[in-house]
This record gives structure tokens, C-alpha cells and sequence, in this order.
């Protein structure tokens, strides 16, 4: 009986991530019909509609917005303790759900992935690299790489590095209009604006300094903003972990690093502490040592 309510379960939230009924029964596999069956069955057990049905889409309910946290918590609880019990403990099995900030991911993240999935064949990854602080347990996730200081949680977390906010730009700029000395020389310079970075104009720096700065060009976009210094037209500021790769090939370099304001930490955190299963527990020891040990993560 359990374990029905568990399948039960899990395809409720199939439904709910492939947004339909058809699109669910391909992704676990089974008939359309099957998936419709369980789905009203969980409904009468629970006494309420989970999905408002039309003739072209489903759509959660406010019940059924409600259920899907908690169906989540409890599928991600099951298949722990059923990994756990099978040894898991030992030799790292199943799905590793980690979730990192996106140029993070790209840069640093994918390669710790793919070196974990050869490592261990009893293994899958399912990662998702987005901006924003995600909750951990009610999104379903293992493990998360947050940059900057942590809230007070629950999760427990291992510092890995840091990361500072620097301002850079490429040679054939600084050689046109020359290389600020100070926060106060950046009224006279191009700047570029790179909005998910900083909603406002005024850039803080050491010692509290501010600087109100007159960007000509404003982009949406981390990568856009480092695209047009790079191109040689002005200077923008960015965190130092996403211009490692440009660092290196020479294409961009810093300025008024004495001026830069502490910088920001970064960690590992998960919610399993010492009890965390061995594909959390092999992936942090991983991603601790490659981090620590990478220079454009421990400036």
C-alpha cells in the first residue's frame, strides 16, 4: 500500500514537471491511460482535485501546489533511505540533484561533474545552474554552491573557496583611454552595466568608498557585459570567478585591486550533514579539493 502511494507520488509530480498527462507516461515510461488512472486514484484518496483539467492542458490546483512540495520532500526522502540501505554508503548509486549559479556551473561545475560520472558508473547527474538561492529541500535538491554570505539554516555547509568583485577591461582599452587609478577616475571612463550584477549605479568599494558611475551601455547579462569589454569599447564590473577563462588567455585584466571590498565566500551546502549519503559525501570531498586548488576560485 506504501509503496503505490509512493508511485502514486511519482507520478503526480510527472505530471506537474512535463506539464501534461501524455508528456508524463513518456518520461516513466507507461500508457496514457495508466498515468490518468493513478493520478484520479491519488485524488480520490486525497479527497481533492490536484490538476484543473482543459482539453489542451493541465494545470495544478492551489491543493495541488500544496501537495507537490511536500510529495517532492518525501520521494527525495524514500530514495535516500532506499539508497542507504542498499549500500550507498559505500559505493556512491543514483541521481546526484546539485544546483549552482549559472556561469559558476558552466565554468567550474561541469567539469567536476562529468570527472564524478566517470569515477562512479552507479552514478547520474541531474544539475541545474540558475541566479537565485534556491530552497534546497522543497526543490528536491542534494547539494548547492551559494557565492556570497550564507543565512542562518539548517543546511550544513563546507567554505571552499571566495571570490572577489573586480573591474576589468581589456588591453586596447586601457592603452585608448588609459588605466584609473583610483574609483574616483571611473566618471572619466566607458562603463559597462551588467544589471543582474548590481541594480543601482553606485559601486562600492573599500573602506565604504562609493562611486556613481554613468554606464553608456547597460546589459541584461553577465556574459554580455564581459562580450563588450572584451571587445575593447569599456570597463565593467563582474565577479572574479566569471572572467577566470578570460583572466588566463590574456583577454581581460583588473584594476584598482587595492581598492576591491572583502570578498565573497563560497560554500557547499546540503542538508544531510554527517549522515549524507556516499554520492553526497564523494562529490563534496571532489568539489572541495578541485575548488580549493583552482586560483581564479582562491584569489
Amino acid at each position: 500500500m506504501i509503496l503505490d502511494q509512493l508511485k502514486a507520488m511519482e507520478v503526480f509530480i510527472a505530471i506537474a514537471d512535463a506539464g501534461g498527462f501524455s508528456g508524463a507516461a513518456r518520461n516513466l515510461g507507461l500508457s496514457a491511460p495508466s498515468v490518468t488512472r493513478v493520478l484520479g486514484d491519488l485524488e480520490k484518496e486525497l479527497g481533492v482535485l490536484l490538476f484543473h483539467r482543459t482539453t489542451r492542458a493541465v494545470s495544478l490546483t492551489d491543493p495541488g501546489r500544496s501537495f507537490l512540495e511536500d510529495a517532492r520532500r518525501i520521494i527525495s526522502s524514500y530514495k535516500d533511505a532506499r539508497d542507504a540501505i542498499h549500500g550507498t554508503h559505500g559505493e556512491p548509486k543514483g541521481c546526484l540533484r546539485l544546483t549552482a549559479p549559472v556561469i559558476f556551473g558552466q565554468h567550474y561545475i561541469v567539469p567536476l561533474l562529468t570527472e564524478f560520472l566517470d569515477r562512479y558508473p552507479g552514478v547520474t547527474v541531474k544539475a541545474t545552474f540558475v541566479d537565485r538561492i534556491t530552497n534546497i529541500v522543497e526543490e528536491g535538491f542534494d547539494i548547492a554552491i551559494r557565492i556570497g554570505p550564507l543565512a542562518d539554516s539548517s543546511l550544513f555547509a563546507v567554505r571552499v573557496g571566495s571570490v572577489r568583485r573586480v573591474v576589468c577591461a581589456c588591453a586596447s582599452y586601457f592603452k585608448k583611454y588609459g588605466i584609473p587609478q583610483s574609483p574616483a577616475d571611473l566618471t572619466d571612463h566607458n562603463i559597462i552595466s551588467a544589471n543582474s550584477i548590481s541594480l543601482t549605479n553606485d559601486w562600492r568599494f573599500s573602506d565604504n568608498t562609493t562611486v556613481k558611475v554613468s554606464p553608456r551601455f547597460r546589459v541584461n547579462s553577465i556574459p554580455a557585459a564581459i562580450s563588450a569589454a572584451k571587445s575593447g569599447w569599456g570597463l565593467t564590473r563582474v565577479l572574479s570567478y566569471q572572467i577566470g577563462p578570460e583572466l588566463g588567455s590574456g583577454g581581460l585584466q583588473t584594476v584598482l585591486g587595492e581598492f576591491e571590498p572583502e570578498p565573497l565566500p563560497i560554500h557547499i551546502v546540503h542538508p544531510e550533514g554527517r549522515s549524507a549519503s556516499a554520492k553526497v559525501r564523494t562529490f563534496v570531498e571532489l568539489a572541495r579539493d578541485r575548488i580549493r586548488a583552482n586560483p581564479y576560485l582562491n584569489p
